[in-house]
């Protein structure tokens, strides 16, 4: 039997997962990096991507899209406090491709800069959404 992680994802609504897993894959601001038991610790900083949790060393991972956010790692646990989290079968590529297509209308309409770096982050986010979502 392989030795499990216990691993936490909280966002602000809700903890989404609460379980031990075999591994789990994590976006990190530096490149994506696995975490397993008895791991070195560290505090990463994470980008908007893919948390694929793997319960066994055979399995499917379950996959869900974090928006960025920080993950706090032991030998014996990972806590990942994301901005956003949801389940990538959850994502709506259709919905998705229609607010991109409004936030570059958006964009081309804003004059204040403050404005267009908003416009550009929520942009750079949905793009990481649908991508998620196309690879699921």
């Amino acid at each position: 039997m392989s030795r499990k992680i216990h691993f936490d994802l909280v966002s602000p609504e809700k903890k989404l997962v609460s379980e031990d897993v075999h591994m789990a894959v994590i976006p990190g601001d530096e490149g994506v990096f696995g975490v397993m038991a008895g791991h070195c610790s560290l505090v990463a900083s994470l980008s908007p991507g893919v948390v694929k949790l793997y319960k066994d060393d055979k399995g499917a991972a379950r996959k869900i899209f974090i928006a960025g956010g920080f993950a706090d790692v032991t030998g014996a646990k990972c806590s990942i406090l994301a901005e956003e989290a949801i389940p990538v079968e959850d994502l709506d590529a259709p919905k998705l491709t229609q607010a991109l297509k409004d936030l570059r209308e958006d964009l081309g309409l804003a004059k204040e800069k403050a404005d267009q770096r908003r416009i550009k982050s929520q942009i750079k986010l949905t793009e990481a959404k649908i991508s998620a979502a196309s690879a699921a």
